[in-house]
């Protein structure tokens, strides 16, 4: 006899697609319905939820939906914290659109619309054992916040920056490749490619050209008449761009710089509350040489409570650094690629930790280079990630023990 009532929900941000069958697959309505995305549509979806357990004799509740961005997120903890539904033991499932994506292979030429999806949704939660996803920690949920702001806020820098290379090499096409600068993007180097073109640098008295550059690098630059005859030779060399262009690629560039300036305080600003925020916690990972407050926040506020997971192996899996297997008859191929599976922003500041860790660190610095040197193609990004699930076995430790790191005298070799 069936006994539990199965709830597929296709979230959009305006309204659901709702859809009802128990635990034998049999559809307890005729065809999906329809309701608000809010708190009216939630309130009725729990009068419906009840009246459907209350009609077949059902004693449990399941409830899927996939994590459609944000748009789960209200929905999971109104339906969670709901009195009403108390008594039935409900379990919620946030299901990643992929996995419902590759299930809904097995039913074949069925159309794209919400209505399916609902189904659909509701037969995957029926069929596949999965573990119930557990409700946000607000403990942790203020600090993920920010740490997946700062996540997107890096990446548009980024986009930024290389928007700005695009730029300066229309007005200096030698420029990035012959920056006399440490930082393309320092005070001294800006101030080059805002006031000066190829023509002017190539005119311009060396005496002058020096004494720009000391001002403008606050006296910090090591040798400025080295810098001034490289940047002189450079002008020569660079393309003239064309006269009709040159006030509008300068107007371009300057808005672009202004947006990096911008986006820099920003993150300045941002680190400083992750840190402050970061204080409430007790925690050892930033005693690891290279992992300052930031980075720790990261990996905290994206792991949350490390008891959740039953060892490493599942805290990398539920970052996504593990690798696919390909093994047909006695083939086993030897170049895998990653899963493309697990938390985007867990594994971000994991990579990140590891390219600081490797700097500061003997062991992980040997394991990187160990790493890199066996192979020939993407040997970089291959050792860092390789060297970030490296470092899951000791943060996995560190949040589990409370331990604070100590350097080992041995080198790990495999």
């Amino acid at each position: 006899m069936p006994n539990t009532l199965i709830v597929g929900i296709d979230i959009s941000s305006q309204s659901n697609s709702i859809f009802f069958i128990d635990d034998a697959g049999n559809h307890l309505i005729k065809k999906p319905f329809y309701l608000p995305n809010d708190q009216e549509g939630a309130n009725e979806l729990v009068n419906k939820i009840i009246d459907c357990l209350n009609q077949f004799n059902l004693s449990s509740v399941k409830v899927g939906m996939e994590s459609t961005s944000h748009y789960a997120w209200h929905l999971h903890l109104y339906l969670a914290s709901s009195s009403e539904l108390l008594p039935y033991k409900p379990t919620f499932f946030v299901l990643n659109p992929s996995t419902g994506k590759g299930f809904k292979k097995i039913y074949t030429f069925l159309p794209k619309t919400d209505n399916i999806d609902a189904i659909i949704i509701a037969e995957y939660v029926r069929f596949s054992k999965l573990n119930p996803t557990p409700l946000p920690d607000f403990k942790y949920a203020a600090l993920q916040r920010l740490t997946r702001m700062r996540y997107y806020l890096v990446h548009n820098l980024s986009r930024e920056k290389n928007r700005a290379l695009n730029l300066i090499y229309l007005k200096f096409s030698s420029y990035s490749k012959n920056c006399p600068f440490s930082n393309i993007f320092g005070k001294a180097s800006l101030a080059i490619i805002e006031n000066f073109t190829p023509d002017d640098i190539a005119s311009m008295p060396l005496e002058d050209l020096i004494n720009f550059i000391s001002d403008n690098g606050n006296n910090r630059l090591s040798d400025v008449n080295k810098i001034a005859e490289e940047l002189k030779t450079a002008a020569n060399r660079a393309f003239r761009l064309h006269s009709s262009l040159t006030e509008t690629n300068d107007l371009a560039l300057s808005m672009t710089l202004e947006n990096i300036r911008f986006m820099q305080q920003q993150l300045k600003k941002l680190d400083k509350e992750i840190s402050k925020l970061l204080n409430a916690f007790s925690q050892t990972l930033n005693t690891i040489p290279g992992i300052g407050d930031v980075l720790a926040a990261g990996i905290i506020a994206e792991i949350g409570d490390i008891n959740r997971f039953k060892n490493e192996a599942a805290l990398a899996k539920y970052a996504g650094l593990v690798w696919t297997q390909y093994q047909s008859g006695n083939f086993n191929a030897q170049e895998t690629s990653l899963a493309k599976c697990g938390n985007q922003y867990l594994r971000y500041y994991l990579v990140e930790a590891a390219n600081c860790v490797r700097v500061h660190t003997v062991r992980y610095k040997a394991f990187y280079s160990k790493k890199y040197s066996e192979v020939t193609k993407h040997q970089h990004k291959r050792a860092l990630v390789l060297t970030a699930r490296r470092l899951i076995p000791l943060i996995f430790t560190m949040l589990s023990k409370g331990q604070i790191y100590q350097e080992r005298g041995d080198v790990y070799n495999t």
